[in-house]
């Protein structure tokens, strides 16, 4: 009898995983491993390696439980596929305009594997302003782009950004006032800081979110005050537009995955 073609070349190891994966996907607070056997019905012995693995290649986490959660690997593989490129597509246009209007430059950031990555940039109209370059990874908790970028997540996905910024990074955890700072970011909307790298200059940051309300990019202005450019618009007005330019680029992306579903 011909072998089922579906059968005909399996491979055990990454089913193994790819149950895992996914059976972790849908879950919330993890599952032990004895947990993961019942619900795949197999027998313990059976995941210990390959739950080691997963967790010595970053994509699951082993908390002091002994419980297995995914971390955001998965999430941030996916961000450097077409999504992102699409994202950074759509977003050229708008941010020109943004930096035509507001006399700044511009550029947008996402999260991947443990950093804050620029995707897109956009220089100011004029000889002066200050702009990172695509591809530049950027602090989570010193930068605008970073706070918005955990300001708009779960709880939980927060956590898990934070422990992987961490780990790469050997910083210490950041503390309650860090914390509640995110959370009012995420009342007000945005982002104002001074910079902690350059003096004179203020990050404005705002979400790019998807449809369900999650932030999936940060679209970030260094603004400096333009003293030879006495129409150039102020602080306040450049927060407003960076916030319109966010807003239309979440309506972008929310259709972008709509008509991708």
């Amino acid at each position: 009898m011909e072998a089922d073609d579906s059968d005909r070349y399996r491979a055990p190891a990454l089913d193994k995983g790819l149950d895992i994966l996914e059976l972790l996907a849908g879950v919330d607070g993890g599952l032990s491993q004895a947990e993961i056997s019942k619900k795949l019905d197999r027998s313990p012995n059976e995941f210990y390696r390959m739950l080691d693995r997963l967790v010595r290649r970053g994509y699951v986490i082993r908390t002091d439980g002994d419980r297995y959660s995914l971390t955001l690997k998965l999430f941030g593989l996916a961000q450097l596929h077409a999504p992102v490129r699409r994202l950074a597509s759509f977003a050229t246009p708008l941010m020109r305009e943004l930096a035509e209007k507001s006399k700044q430059a511009n550029h947008l950031a996402v999260f991947d594997r443990g950093a804050a990555v620029v995707i897109a940039q956009q220089e100011a109209p004029d000889y002066w302003g200050i702009s990172i370059r695509i591809g530049s990874h950027i602090g989570l908790f010193d930068t605008g782009s970073g706070h918005v970028l955990l300001a708009f997540r779960s709880p939980e996905e927060r956590q898990m950004m934070i422990s992987e910024y961490a780990r790469l990074r050997n910083d210490i955890d950041p503390g309650p006032e860090f914390y509640a700072r995110l959370d009012h970011v995420r009342e007000r909307g945005y982002e104002m800081m001074a910079s902690v790298q350059t003096a004179g200059v203020y990050n404005l940051s705002a979400p790019i979110l998807g449809p369900d309300g999650r932030g999936i990019a940060a679209l970030t202005c260094p603004y400096i005050a333009l003293v030879n450019s006495p129409l150039a618009p102020d602080i306040d007005e450049t927060v407003s537009m960076l916030q319109e330019t966010a807003a239309q680029l979440s309506l972008l992306a929310g259709s972008d995955v709509q008509h991708n579903r």
